[in-house]
């Protein structure tokens, strides 16, 4: 609380993805409190939180948070339980904590999983005086260094500036109410003003918005170590540092299309990739957030164009674009990646790109099973269909795929072996050049 006099300008912090945000609580009866629950940890499955035997918020994700809602104040058990691929674990708790009226209790869930913790950060539940904005600022980040905060007018030459203080892992500040304006936020490592890890860009902070904000560990693009996390009252939303970049790779999944270029906004003299295979992948490429104009191209034959799209790439998002079908129908097709390590559990991902194989059933069993014996684990997949991201167990399976309804092996069997905390791709393909049978590209951490 040392801080306290620094808030009038941390609240700044609160605008959402540069967009102004608007929200007021509505003050509650004399014998009721406020919970709200924010997921900040950033290797932790997703998680209910109870309180009381009820379930406050379920299934949170990290950066996910419910509240605040109204609880009769009195003294209740509270629990984290996270959602594994063997059930759910108590994580944090039973713990029994009081909660008095006319205050609010934001729960964050915080820390890697090795050391997670509940921190309560307590604050008011009063209305927002008119014409201001309310937050409570917290430092959710347990990879981001100590640092010290800059709060200015928008493009505010730093080296005039001086610093409104410093924050470490598990701090609060807060809550204080400061006008409705623009700002900028800008944070540097502790003692160097030079050296600046976050930006916010130019935010607006509306008239009557009461918000929570956190810090958490940035876990998606660019080199920022934080993003913020915001718990508006009715929903959860995230800033990102104004110089995030987006990320995408290619994939070369069209069994008879050749060796490949790939050309970006009609960059002929500088393809980004050169002479890819099928079957081949490149690694992922950061970019400024735009929509980019993509060509696939027969290799040193920029005028034979086999796919031209236009693909708009956000920023914090990593995109595979895959190559896919025969040459005479080939497409690109998108699918967004999360590559945010979970250390309890290993997040595997199968994509159907073969265009021979028809609709198919697949097979994630332990060795040894007779799949005779048990239900596919995804049924009746079609072509370009893909299972979104499944969480497992560390340890070795076996994936089996065969044609819809059979237990004839079309790819496979094929064992692997995944670890917690791994994020896996598999893409079923066609045979490579000189062979008859179908495969599997293997990418993400398949290739460590």
């Amino acid at each position: 609380r040392k801080f306290l006099p620094a808030l009038a300008a941390l609240v700044v912090l609160t605008g959402c993805d540069n967009d102004s945000v608007e929200n007021i609580v509505a003050q509650p009866p004399a014998d009721v409190a406020q919970i709200a629950v924010l997921h900040a940890s950033p290797d932790a499955p997703a998680v209910n939180v109870i309180v009381g035997g009820t379930t406050q918020a379920a299934g949170a994700d990290f950066k996910a948070g419910i509240g605040p809602v109204d609880i009769a104040a009195g003294t209740y058990s509270v629990q984290v339980d996270g959602l594994t691929p063997g059930g759910t674990t108590t994580v944090i708790g039973p713990v029994d904590l009081t909660f008095a009226s006319n205050v609010r209790y934001t729960i964050v869930a915080a820390g890697p999983v090795a050391s997670i913790a509940p921190i309560i950060v307590e604050s008011d539940t009063s209305a927002v005086t008119a014409g201001n904005a309310r937050a409570v600022v917290f430092h959710g980040a347990p990879s981001a260094p100590a640092v010290d905060v800059y709060v200015t007018a928008p493009g505010a030459d730093l080296a005039a500036s001086t610093a409104l203080g410093s924050f470490s892992f598990g701090e609060s500040l807060g809550p204080v109410e400061v006008p409705a304006a623009d700002y900028q936020i800008r944070v540097t490592l502790a003692g160097d003003a030079s050296t600046v890890v976050f930006d916010s860009g130019t935010i607006t902070l509306a008239d009557g918005a009461d918000l929570f904000i956190s810090a958490v560990d940035n876990t998606t693009t660019g080199t920022a170590p934080i993003t913020l996390a915001v718990l508006d009252g009715t929903s959860a939303s995230e800033i990102l540092d104004v110089n995030t970049p987006t990320a995408f790779r290619v994939i070369h999944a069209s069994p008879d299309a050749g060796p490949v270029d790939v050309i970006v906004n009609d960059d002929t003299a500088n393809p980004i990739l050169e002479d890819v295979e099928f079957a081949q992948f490149s690694g992922f490429i950061e970019v400024p957030a735009d929509t980019y104009n993509v060509k696939v191209t027969a290799a040193n034959q920029p005028g034979v164009v086999a796919i031209n799209a236009d693909l708009p790439l956000a920023a914090g998002v990593e995109t595979s674009v895959y190559a896919v079908d025969t040459f005479a129908n080939i497409d690109a097709q998108l699918l967004v990646d999360d590559r945010r390590s979970v250390a309890t559990q290993s997040k595997v991902r199968i994509l159907h790109a073969s265009p021979t194989a028809m609709d198919v059933d697949i097979f994630v069993t332990a060795p040894g099973t007779d799949i005779t014996t048990v239900a596919p684990t995804f049924a009746a997949v079609p072509f370009r269909a893909e299972t979104g991201y499944v969480d497992l167990a560390a340890g070795t399976y076996t994936v089996t795929v065969t044609p819809t309804g059979t237990t004839t092996a079309a790819i496979g069997p094929v064992d692997i072996t995944i670890a917690a905390g791994g994020v896996y791709t598999a893409v079923a393909r066609d045979p490579l050049p000189g062979e008859t049978a179908l495969g599997l590209i293997l990418l993400d951490d398949f290739n460590d």
